[in-house]
């Protein structure tokens, strides 16, 4: 009997796509043949879930007014999604929610349909879960705005929504993580568009792979104060716990994505920068002398918790907003998994006994 051996498919190459490339030794990120830190500049986010979904094959037009129309439709599903609103959890939520989505024969009605839909349940369920009467959408704001209307129930900044347009264009698309990998598998057994994007928003709820930008938050309240920063991490370390926000299974240096948030959160003045930048500094001179074999850097959650917080999100909403950007990423690769793939199945190895 041969010996298992655990696996993650790791260097395995699942498809050739033409939506991101993460190159983890040189902490680089391009998205539909742009640099992450260019596009997040450059592009908001209709035009980055355009650019993405065009790069998969998808011919829909994504702007303001398609997307505004897609809210819109999500909203009147609103009364009818029951439990889905009472849910704990903003993931569970949102996977309730998506499941709700009506599929059809057209992947481009699809990929609008939960892009639209995203925002819009996501605002809808916290706002439920606060006792508030959810707000519907607007087709005078742009996505990022309206989610943040939606959610806060008041007017965003001008600031606030370059922000979190920045912040969703970053995590549009990120190669073949586990969700968007879920996703393709999913989509090559022939299955729907919905189907697709209820499962990997399953993958995302996984803290394995959702991240901890939320944790990050705790960490840095109980911090408190930059000079404290080295001897709180180290206390962690003693006990056996992690520091949050540091380290990345792919990346090799800093994330570049930790980057762009970090530039973008320069705009709200948040009183967290500074402590931020502290903690970062203090956790990197650490790491670096415990394992000086191992790259342990900022990860994207690290300025990820910063940036939600300053434009006003709460916590428990940090990683269904994650969702809200990276289901565009998920929709590029449903149309270009049908449109190049085959079904998925890979091989296993039977290490249990043989009858005799």
């Amino acid at each position: 009997m041969s010996e298992a051996k655990s696996s993650g498919l790791d260097n395995v190459v699942a498809a050739d796509t033409l939506i991101s490339d993460v190159d983890g030794e040189r902490g680089r990120l391009v998205i539909a043949g742009d640099d992450v830190e260019r596009l997040a500049q450059v592009a908001d986010f209709e035009t980055a879930a355009g650019r993405v979904l065009a790069a998969g094959g998808h011919t829909v037009r994504v702007n303001q007014d398609a997307l505004a129309r897609a809210r819109a439709a999500a909203w009147d599903m609103v009364p009818g999604l029951g439990r889905a609103l009472a849910a704990a959890d903003g993931m569970e939520a949102l996977r309730a929610g998506l499941a709700h989505v009506q599929s059809s024969s057209e992947d481009g009605t699809d990929a609008l349909a939960v892009l639209g839909a995203a925002p819009v349940f996501v605002a809808a369920w916290n706002r439920t879960r606060h006792q508030l009467a959810p707000i519907a959408p607007s087709a005078s704001h742009s996505h990022a705005g309206d989610y943040l209307r939606m959610t806060l129930g008041t007017e965003p900044t001008e600031a606030a929504t370059r922000a979190l347009d920045a912040y969703l264009v970053t995590v549009i698309d990120h190669g073949m993580n586990a969700s968007t990998f879920t996703a393709r598998v999913v989509t090559s057994t022939a299955s729907d568009l919905v189907s697709a994007i209820v499962a990997a928003v399953g993958a995302l709820k996984g803290p394995l792979h959702g991240g901890a930008p939320g944790p990050v938050l705790d960490m840095l309240d109980a911090i408190g104060a930059p000079e404290r920063a080295e001897e709180w991490l180290l206390a962690e370390l003693a006990a056996g716990r992690r520091i949050m926000g540091m380290g990345h299974r792919i990346y090799r240096v800093r994330d570049p994505r930790a980057a762009v948030l970090e530039h973008a959160v320069k705009a709200l003045a948040s009183p967290r920068l500074e402590l931020a930048r502290a903690v970062e500094t203090a956790a990197a001179k650490i790491l670096r002398e415990r394992h000086p074999d191992r790259a342990l850097a900022a990860n994207v959650e690290f300025y990820t918790a910063v940036l939600l917080d300053a434009v006003g999100l709460p916590r428990e909403q940090f990683a269904p907003t994650f969702a809200v950007g990276r289901v565009a990423g998920w929709c590029a690769h449903v149309a270009e998994q049908r449109r190049t793939g085959r079904l998925i199945r890979p091989a296993s190895r039977y290490v249990g006994p043989m009858p005799t």
